[in-house]
């Protein structure tokens, strides 16, 4: 493979199989999340409760991503991953019936609330598994020299399916209802399922096999926390994540504010991915690793200017094109996170590492919709969506001023050295 080939990954079949599977997952896991907002909403009209969905997920997520990271590291990869998309068809179809008039028709509407989130609830649990064994999976099916390409273009893959899933689902809505839009994400997750066994079992690389969970966690927070490079690199998305918030209070905004409906709705979801995508196929051919700590900087300033934007905007275009350039930061911002995790992280430790990362990042998107849902009671959507981007950039100069190893991080040195060892 020559140097800087942008289709380094793209060129082992196996990880073009598991692009795949990603995609039909979260294609079908965005949809499911738009519509869970929208119904929702559509019930009670109170953006509380969609704080609550939020809240329901970051629980189990939050409170389970440790423990995950352990078993994640103790098990065959492959298998587990094929467990967790079955449990999530489960979680599918049971929000499928939920809104199946025939069987829901006559129940009390804070009934038919309280089984979306027993439903939302077991997806947190499950959704602590998700992230730790993808990323220790990406690394079994590509060499280390790889890396930096294998993750733009699963982040890309990543967003691919939120941004095309969102979409569909907001015309879907509109064209098909909630119900049955819920039954082809049922079908999606099936068949994700399904292509997961084209994948070899991978081995199990941890030295330690039988350790106690305890020691287990110690060993992994431990390296986390000593990690500066890694650990600002969380603790700015993560903050980021938590204030800038505005996609969570879409659907009030394209209800009450822009009057767009559900196709504005979707719309207005979809532009952040799109930003993203685009960005990170730029990167594919414009890599981001010299000057990484710098450019993480820098998009997420830019990120939490585009939130204020947002947050001020009373028109539909320039609420797109805010949350499209929102997305294109933010899809910088990931391709260097993601590259510094797969990059710093030993292979023996990527579960443990991971669900550190699903603390910091991932569960801060449920707390921050959480947030963003308490605030739009008390101060009003466009208060609470200017107060989180204007927190946001006060992170980033916060973190940028203190810590200086992730300011003059660089990662090409690291990258050459994976290559020397393949040599």
């Amino acid at each position: 493979m020559a140097k800087n080939d942008p289709y380094a990954a793209l060129r082992i079949k196996e990880f073009n199989i598991f692009l795949l599977v990603r995609f039909a997952l979260v294609f079908g896991w965005s949809m499911q999340f738009i519509v869970i907002e929208w119904q929702v909403y559509s019930l009670t009209k109170d953006p509380l409760y969609l704080g609550l969905v939020g809240l329901m997920e970051i629980i189990p997520a939050f409170s389970m991503a440790l423990f995950a990271g352990h078993i994640v590291d103790q098990k065959e990869k492959r298998n587990l991953f094929a467990l967790c998309i079955a449990a999530f068809s489960l979680i599918s179809l049971g929000l499928f019936f939920l809104t199946w008039d025939r069987i829901v028709g006559d129940w009390e509407t804070q009934t038919i609330l309280i089984f979306i989130y027993i439903l939302v609830f077991f997806g947190g649990f499950l959704r602590s598994f998700f992230g730790p064994t993808i990323f220790s999976l990406i690394a079994l099916i590509v060499p280390k020299k790889i890396y930096p390409n294998a993750a733009t273009w699963s982040s890309s893959t990543w967003k691919a399916a939120t941004v095309s899933g969102a979409l569909f689902a907001g015309f879907s809505i509109d064209w098909i209802g909630v119900h049955t839009t819920l039954c082809i994400v049922f079908a999606l997750v099936t068949l994700a399922l399904g292509v997961t066994f084209f994948i070899k079992k991978k081995p199990i690389l941890n030295p330690n096999i039988g350790e106690s969970v305890k020691e287990s966690l110690k060993v992994g927070l431990r390296f986390v926390f000593s990690n500066k490079a890694i650990l600002g690199a969380l603790s700015l998305d993560m903050i980021a994540v938590l204030f800038g918030g505005a996609v969570a209070l879409l659907s009030v905004f394209a209800q009450d504010i822009l009057h767009v409906g559900s196709k504005g709705f979707g719309i207005l979801n979809a532009s952040v991915s799109i930003g993203s995508i685009l960005t990170m196929f730029i990167t594919t051919y414009l890599p981001v690793n010299k000057n990484a700590g710098k450019k993480l900087l820098i998009s997420i300033f830019g990120f939490g200017i585009c939130i204020i934007i947002f947050g001020f905007s009373e028109l539909f275009w320039l609420s797109v094109l805010a949350l499209f350039f929102s997305g294109v930061t933010d899809g910088v911002s990931m391709v260097i996170r993601q590259t510094i995790l797969q990059i710093k992280t030993p292979d023996h430790m990527r579960g443990r590492v991971a669900s550190v990362n699903s603390m910091f990042v991932g569960s801060s998107n449920e707390l921050g919709a959480f947030e963003s849902g308490i605030a739009a009671k008390i101060l009003g959507p466009s208060v609470a969506v200017i107060f989180g981007g204007v927190m946001t950039l006060i992170t980033v100069a916060g973190i940028g001023i203190k810590n200086k190893t992730l300011r003059e991080l660089d990662l090409t040195v690291d990258i050459e050295e994976f290559e020397k060892e393949d040599v």
